[in-house]
């Protein structure tokens, strides 16, 4: 499953980040890693959203919510 696919008030698990070297490098240094919790606070559009990571609220858009693979918390 794809992050541009969770709704608001749901929580996952990151998977995989398929994104260009440097913006993956990025999200890794701001806390987006493998096995990290993400819940959606609320979504804009398309894909466009805010999410909260390790106690931190990020906007992510569309481009980067297509290529992040998470998975539902059980």
């Amino acid at each position: 499953m794809l992050l541009k696919d969770i709704q608001k008030g749901q929580s996952c698990i990151v998977e995989q980040i398929r994104l260009p070297a440097q913006m993956e490098r990025r999200l890794e240094a701001l806390g987006m890693t493998k096995e990290s919790v993400i819940s959606v606070l609320n979504r804009k559009g398309k894909g466009i959203m805010i999410i909260k990571l390790r106690g931190t609220r990020f906007a992510l858009g569309y481009n980067m919510t297509k290529n992040i693979t998470v998975r539902e918390v059980r």
